[in-house]
């Protein structure tokens, strides 16, 4: 059959057949070949035409499965086994499943069967050479649903070679219908055990144990955010980043300027990437080995290949909501040939958790004190999976064999989970694990079943003891944090339906790149002040200067240290500018179209000096709040390169990334004349105001801003008033001050005075104003007051958006 063309195979032929090729099946065959194998076929024909590069394969059908059970009378033997079957009893589970699979593999295949499977092996083996390297994979034909992922419950074996080793790797995929996780997991999806029949896919091997696997999802999966793209890469064969075992890159692609020809990376992390597979040449098949701290500390591919990937992900993903009329985010796996440097796609299945959720409640979760953020230090982090907070008591397990120990509402720890752990994963309260990365085993299986997970600690096992009593957030970005004892905290839920629409426009205060994709799912109209500071204190570390002189540096230690976090880079500087478009280009995308209003760096001096290496180029001031901060800076010999990169992070963002919503902002510009020297300086470093669309707004800070506002008005393209400066500078109050903090408020009738100035001077020139201060945030009658005198915009922290766009919309029915 492997000859025949897929356009003269029945699809009575097909239903009677033992094998098909891929090529001769598509996706409306999985109840013939299964999910994965109906899903390779699909793709084989349909986008490799396209340049998706696809192993080639074959085969066995249901049919064959049902064949094999028949010729041997199995059935009425597994249902009698099975009929006092109780998942929830762990034992039991285990002897049921133990004995099923024992009763499958003790029965020969039919002969007919066992040629027909090793006629195809020897026609790849004409193809490719005499020992052709095969991954042989378990495809049930009730797999890789658009609801149920079915992920890693049968089994899947690699580096298999040879006639005799091929049918070997069948007959246990056979059996593996019958693991404990695929029994317990049909049991709580509602799958008849006998409806669902076992078919097995061989496919050409990628040698990416000489080179590099993953894991790639057309959705962020932990927000639902639609339109970036999530690459998880490792070095070697693609279990290791499945299974959880290593810790491995992440890149985050923006998918619409992707398509217009843009190279949107928008987040680059850093994997561990301890281990990698590789085939072995002894008794066992694959063998895990280390990785090299040299490669350790590189990616594992390149940018080439990452936007490669992320255009493969958007073509997978729109040709099947194509087939299915319907969006269907994709959840996909690759692998680089470390022979031909070629990139495969070598599964695709549909995403279950985003995909299936209602996007007209948002749920929010915060931990109670303060603004929702623990002050005491967590006792371990990882990746968070899921925005759930949850808590109990630590079950440390660090064998499969024990899980029957293990009683619902705990908290599972262990070094890492494959699918013999599922059947106590869904009673676990939260799960947290050693190693793996938002693609893992645990993750995929966590978001599935609702639970919240922190993966890849390192630690978590050295640190967590078992009754010790935690609180598990991954409700603070993507970092999880898990912290001591059972804290008090609350789930808002909120309806999005019918929620008003204002003139005003309502905007928010974002400074945590890694909080962004999640944000933008509150009602919003972009985002109206981006720290760049949050990015710089938080993801960069480094005082730019720093950088710049890299070479210069007199502080040993400290050049030690900023030579470890910058390893990768011969150009330090590099560093800075990679980290901050990154950091603003993931906040731009997370909001585009709409504007993102990027504040440039406002640190004073006393700040700076706390980045590594600032001690070295920072001024001692005796009020650093009134000194060398904001535009002062970008145009001063001591810190004009370091302004430049800067510049050099918001043209990336807006040349190379297509993120042309970004607009920069000028912090603490005291005189009209400042500002042109500033808008100067960003022309000279490639940001040509009126270029490309490009405003440049300037905060409304100073007195001197409000008297001279049409002046301003006629250099800068909008303005932001920022009422804490404004406050702070109209009062006379030093707003880090303790003993003067009870003077310090912004309904103080001189600092409106000076708003309304503000918007009155910008109006009469159509320039936009909005506000990005705290106050709207705190009080309701401070938002009344600024819809009255017809302010563009109010910019708010997120957890205050929803409820004062109450306020405007009941405010603007009443002006």
């Amino acid at each position: 059959m492997a000859t025949v063309s897929r356009n003269t195979v029945s699809q009575s032929d097909k239903d009677s057949s033992l094998l098909l090729w891929f090529d001769e099946v598509g996706i409306a065959d999985i109840p013939l070949v299964g999910g994965k194998n109906a899903s390779l076929g699909e793709m084989i024909q349909q986008l490799t035409p396209k340049g998706v590069n696809v192993p080639t394969g074959f085969a066995t059908t249901a049919y064959a499965y049902r064949y094999f059970l028949e010729s041997a009378g199995l059935e009425s033997k597994l249902r009698e086994l099975f009929a006092d079957l109780d998942v929830e009893d762990v034992k039991n589970l285990q002897v049921r499943g133990k004995k099923a699979r024992s009763l499958l593999m003790h029965t020969p295949f039919p002969k007919d069967l066992r040629d027909a499977i090793a006629s195809a092996y020897q026609i790849l083996c004409q193809k490719y050479n005499a020992d052709t390297d095969v991954a042989v994979r378990s495809s049930a034909t009730a797999e890789d649903l658009p609801d149920a992922s079915f992920a890693g419950q049968q089994e899947s074996y690699l580096n298999i070679v040879g006639v005799e080793s091929v049918l070997a790797a069948c007959h246990k995929c056979f059996a593996s219908l019958f693991t404990d996780r695929a029994i317990s997991y049909r049991h709580t999806k509602g799958f008849d055990h006998f409806s669902i029949a076992l078919a097995v896919g061989v496919q050409k091997m990628v040698r990416s144990d000489l080179a590099a696997s993953g894991v790639m999802f057309s959705i962020d999966t932990e927000t639902g955010f639609k339109d970036a793209a999530l690459i998880t890469a490792a070095y070697g064969l693609g279990e290791n980043v499945v299974q959880g075992t290593v810790n491995p890159d992440e890149y985050y692609v923006f998918k619409p300027t992707l398509k217009t020809g843009f190279r949107p990376i928008i987040d680059k992390r850093l994997g561990s990437k301890k281990l990698k597979m590789v085939y072995d040449d002894g008794s066992r098949f694959t063998k895990n080995i280390p990785v090299t701290q040299g490669e350790q500390v590189k990616f594992a591919i390149t940018d080439d290949e990452i936007i490669q990937l992320a255009k493969w992900a958007c073509l997978i993903e729109d040709h099947y909501s194509q087939v299915h009329n319907n969006y269907s985010p994709m959840d996909i796996e690759w692998a680089k040939d470390g022979i031909t440097n070629q990139l495969f796609i070598v599964q695709a299945r549909p995403e279950t958790v985003q995909s299936q959720r209602q996007g007209n409640v948002l749920r929010n979760y915060r931990l109670l004190g303060g603004d929702g953020k623990q002050t005491e230090q967590p006792l371990i982090t990882g990746r968070a999976v899921g925005s759930a907070i949850s808590q109990g008591e630590v079950h440390l397990i660090l064998d499969a064999s024990k899980i029957d120990q293990f009683q619902p509402g705990e908290v599972l720890v262990t070094e890492r989970t494959d699918p013999d752990w599922e059947p106590i994963m869904k009673r676990a309260s939260a799960i947290i694990t050693n190693s793996g990365g938002r693609t893992c085993h645990a993750a995929i299986i966590a978001r599935e079943l609702g639970v919240p997970a922190i993966v890849g600690c390192g630690n978590a096992t050295e640190i967590l003891t078992t009754g010790q009593l935690v609180t598990v957030s991954c409700a603070e970005g993507e970092e999880g944090k898990v912290y001591p004892g059972l804290l008090p905290f609350e789930l808002q839920e909120v309806a999005l339906d019918n929620l008003p629409r204002t003139r005003t426009k309502i905007l928010m205060n974002v400074g945590n790149p890694q909080e962004a994709l999640s944000l933008s799912a509150i009602p919003n109209d972009g985002v109206g002040l981006a720290r760049t500071e949050f990015i710089i204190a938080n993801q960069i570390q480094i005082h730019p200067m720093a950088l710049i002189h890299f070479d210069l540096l007199e502080d040993k230690f400290v050049k030690n240290k900023i030579g470890e976090i910058t390893a990768i880079y011969d150009d330090k500087s590099q560093y800075f500018v990679d980290k901050l478009a990154q950091g603003i280009g993931r906040i731009a995308a997370a909001f585009y179209p709409k504007p993102v209003i990027v504040r440039m760096s406002d640190f004073k001096s006393n700040e700076y000096a706390n980045l590594l290496g600032g001690k070295q180029f920072e001024p001692n001031e005796e009020n650093p709040m009134l000194g060398w901060r904001g535009a002062s800076r970008y145009y001063d010999p001591g810190y004009q390169a370091a302004f430049a990169l800067e510049c050099y992070a918001i043209k990336r963002v807006r040349e190379d990334m297509g993120l042309v919503n970004v607009i920069p902002m000028i912090p603490f510009c005291r005189t009209p004349h400042e500002g042109r020297l500033v808008l100067a300086e960003m022309a000279k470093n490639g940001l040509q105001q009126g270029v490309n669309n490009l405003q440049v707004y300037v905060m409304c800070e100073l007195p001197s801003n409000v008297i001279l506002a049409e002046e301003f008005a006629q250099i800068f393209d909008g303005f932001s008033i920022g009422s804490n400066d404004l406050t702070q500078l109209t009062l006379g109050i030093d707003r880090d001050s303790a003993l003067v903090a009870h003077l310090f408020d912004e309904r103080s009738q001189g600092v409106k005075q000076m708003v309304k100035m503000a918007i009155a001077g910008a109006k009469k020139h159509n320039r936009k104003i909005g506000i990005c201060g705290q106050a709207p945030s705190d009080y309701p009658e401070f938002v009344q007051f600024l819809v009255e005198e017809g302010i563009d915009s109010i910019s708010l922290n997120p957890d205050s958006v929803l409820q004062t766009m109450l306020s405007v919309a009941k405010c603007e029915d009443s002006v």
